[in-house]
């Protein structure tokens, strides 16, 4: 399966918003992983969100394989 990529702006899908909402509710940094059992979404698409989110800058990696939201993925959460 492929990352479907989408042009500029916050604009999120329901599975970004859900990974994002998951990944502020959590402490610290998480896993792929983690955020996979907490939203029931398989791993694979996980990872596309999560890169998804990268390039909008609302999620960073502040160690490897492990993701935080920034204070522009909280704004966007709380949209």
């Amino acid at each position: 399966m492929a990352c479907k990529k989408k042009n500029g702006g916050i604009n999120l899908t329901e599975e970004q918003g859900n990974v994002l909402k998951a990944m502020v509710a959590s402490e610290g940094p998480v896993s792929s992983k983690d955020i996979a059992e907490a939203t029931g979404l398989a791993p694979k698409s996980v990872s596309c969100r999560i890169q998804a989110l990268k390039k909008k800058g609302l999620v960073e990696s502040p160690v490897r394989c492990k993701y935080e939201v920034t204070d522009a993925g909280k704004a966007a959460v709380l949209q």
